[in-house]
């Protein structure tokens, strides 16, 4: 979050990331499609697709904004806000959707950033995906408070398998950071330990996503998109157990977000406001 992201990035690049020198072509550069206008969303740490509402783009800001999730249509103009109710953004890093396992499609947020490491404890909220825009909704969100395994973890890439409801955080300081699960099944536990998986060649992630019929997998960090093809019947960790390819990105002033559209042909990135620039959304197509 507030670091010097500048000296940290060009260090991590250099040394710490060992994916494929060629970057893939099989998605196209970024191309910028809307300026953010709302001087709410000035520190945007999470974003992903809606999978009812066509079109909409659920984004939060991070620590010392409201407990809220806004809509975003395609242009970047917002169109509603989803208050949680009995809840503070400690630190909101991430948002994914996916399915419970009563078969509903849920949004749900990653109360996971952790800068000095001296949270014992974290939280995922969710709530059931919207079937209608509405400018103002409240609710009262389920919780399930986790632990790592070894103590505290900064992270701020969450992400939900779409296949089995499995919640997945990465997390971001370690010199290779580290993929954790949670078992769909455990959440609504009240609390519950991530269990550890692999380790991966990269650091400072900043976000994640997996596609809507789970076959891609992103990560993002402040330089460099990595991106996994995941085989039918795969898990999540055994797709990334691969080295990653790189994808194109358009670097951005602290870039914390990114997104697949529903259909997997196309993903979103969008930045915090730094430097007096305004966020902007751009769009990655599949060639």
């Amino acid at each position: 979050m507030k670091i010097n992201v500048l000296i940290i990035i060009l260090f991590f690049s250099f040394s710490c990331v060992n994916a494929q020198e060629e970057i893939d072509t099989s998605f196209g550069e970024g191309v910028a499609v809307a300026t953010l206008q709302d001087e709410r969303l000035d520190e945007i740490s999470g974003m992903v697709c809606s999978r009812i509402l066509k079109g909409v783009i659920y984004v939060h800001n991070d620590s010392g904004g409201e407990a809220a999730v806004y809509l975003l249509d395609s242009l970047g103009n917002s169109v509603g806000t989803i208050e949680f109710l009995g809840t503070k953004n400690r630190d909101w890093e991430d948002i994914a959707i996916g399915p419970g396992v009563d078969g509903r499609s849920y949004i749900y947020v990653g109360e996971i950033g952790d800068n000095n490491a001296v949270h014992e404890e974290v939280v995922i909220y969710r709530i059931p995906e919207p079937e209608n825009i509405n400018p103002n909704t409240q609710v009262i969100p389920q919780k399930t408070t986790l632990k790592y395994p070894g103590g505290a973890r900064d992270a701020e890439s969450l992400m939900v398998d779409p296949i089995s409801g499995d919640i997945f955080i990465l997390s971001k300081r370690d010199s290779l950071n580290t993929l954790y699960r949670l078992p769909a099944d455990k959440f609504g536990d009240g609390e519950a330990e991530l269990e550890e998986l692999n380790k991966l060649p990269f650091t400072s992630a900043t976000a994640a996503d997996i596609s809507a019929d789970g076959s891609q997998i992103l990560v993002k960090n402040y330089l460099t998109i990595f991106y996994w093809k995941r085989n039918p019947r795969e898990t999540v960790m055994k797709a990334m157990s691969r080295e990653p390819i790189q994808l194109p990105y358009s670097p951005e002033p602290q870039g914390e977000a990114i997104g697949f559209l529903p259909s997997g042909k196309a993903y979103y990135t969008l930045s915090e406001k730094r430097f007096d620039l305004v966020p902007v959304l751009y769009k990655y197509t599949a060639k």
